[in-house]
């Protein structure tokens, strides 16, 4: 869909309550990668890998993602957003059982690359119904957003450890959770805008080279994921090898990281609508350096977990203003998406190797010195975050031209 698509008129009532619709599929989202992060050990055992056969095969969902994201927008127009939505969003919760039933590294690669195409499709069309709202609101709700996919990870998290501690087999305890993932999710996206192509309107290109404006977009967003998933992997790994911390602390660092990138995202509307997108990510990107810097010369595990702490609160927001900016930087906004999306998802894909890799041929203390220059990059790139910086518009107004589109994007 282009600013060709039909205009839609909202009162206040229909934007506040697809707010809290497209929240709770965020929440929904974010369960089933929790879901699913707490099973892997049995999923493992399972299938009979070995630890580099399982590494190969965790490639695989960002692989599918970064395949299948072009297709969200196609699947958009010829179906309407929420139907889209429906759809693509049942996918990704049913999809959570197949890993469990993977008997070999054959299958449990094919598995995954299903999961996580079907996480993509249903990631792009819900950011960019995020960012629809977004617009009828006129304030900034983006981090929010993905504060409640924390949570919802946070959640599966929680609830898959209690499965797991319980014994209980993987494949029971994702069915269970798939089913009432699915039937939560369906039951949000019942009260998400239904935003439709003019029926003249030519479909988008199945796959399509992302626009430059998602490129540079996107370059921002690499920064900041490469720094998420350098510090989700390895900052447990960093205070037990560099700090001689115990393993119970190190685990420690790591879930205050998650928790304080889910707090800094759901308080980070406010920052954002009274600083604005750029200076928002310029003071996070400061932040973010500031405590890599303090991650490398630390000499106690108190400073370096501080350390951590700041980077988490740094890039929190980064992600969810890129989609934003995204969604608004040109006639082809779930295009856009998409293309910003596939680049986040590269860097998380590469990041945790990146590091690994950097960190045997030379130390964790220089690999993370890289983050920290990524980091600054953010303070760098910030500028091209302007156009996640709202113009007024008047509530429940017509759809602007740059926001008319597919998937509601």
């Amino acid at each position: 869909m282009t600013a060709t698509s039909t205009a839609t008129v909202f009162g206040t009532k229909e934007v506040r309550r697809a707010r809290y619709a497209i929240a709770s599929v965020f929440t929904v989202h974010g369960a089933v990668t929790g879901s699913f992060a707490t099973r892997v050990p049995w999923i493992q055992d399972h299938a009979g890998v070995s630890a580099g056969q399982l590494g190969l095969a965790l490639a695989f969902p960002a692989i599918g993602a970064s395949v299948a994201m072009p297709l969200a927008g196609a699947v958009s127009h010829r179906f309407g957003a929420r139907t889209a939505l429906r759809g693509l969003l049942s996918l990704w919760t049913l999809a959570l059982v197949l890993p469990a039933l993977a008997p070999n590294l054959l299958t449990l690669c094919a598995a995954l690359f299903v999961y996580g195409a079907s996480s993509g499709m249903s990631d792009v069309a819900m950011n960019a119904l995020g960012v629809e709202v977004e617009n009828r609101l006129d304030k900034s709700i983006m981090s929010g957003l993905h504060g409640m996919w924390s949570v919802g990870a946070l959640l599966g998290s929680a609830a898959g450890t209690v499965a797991a501690h319980a014994g209980t087999d993987a494949r029971l305890h994702h069915v269970t959770a798939a089913v009432l993932l699915t039937l939560l999710g369906l039951t949000a996206c019942q009260w998400v805008f239904d935003l439709r192509s003019r029926p003249d309107e030519e479909p988008p290109p199945r796959f399509a080279l992302p626009p430059k404006s998602a490129l540079i977009i996107g370059a921002v967003g690499f920064c900041a994921v490469f720094a998420e998933g350098a510090s989700l992997d390895w900052s447990a790994v960093y205070l037990r090898d560099t700090l001689d911390s115990s393993a119970g602390l190190a685990a420690v660092a790591t879930t205050a990281f998650a928790l304080t990138m889910a707090v800094a995202r759901i308080a980070g509307d406010r920052v954002v609508d009274r600083f604005g997108a750029v200076r928002t990510v310029r003071a996070g990107g400061v932040l973010a350096t500031a405590g890599g810097v303090l991650v490398v010369t630390a000499p106690h595990v108190a400073l370096a977990m501080c350390g951590f702490g700041l980077m988490g609160l740094g890039i929190a927001v980064v992600v969810p203003l890129a989609f934003a900016a995204a969604g608004r930087s040109g006639p082809k906004p779930a295009q856009a998406i998409a293309g910003v999306a596939t680049i986040t998802y590269t860097s998380g894909l590469i990041a945790p190797s990146a590091i690994g890799s950097l960190a045997e041929a030379t130390s964790l203390v220089v690999s993370f010195g890289l983050v920290s220059v990524l980091a600054f990059g953010l303070v760098l790139g910030a500028g091209v975050l302007r156009a996640g910086d709202r113009k007024p518009a008047s509530r429940g107004a017509a759809v602007p031209d740059t926001a008319a589109g597919s998937p509601g994007a």
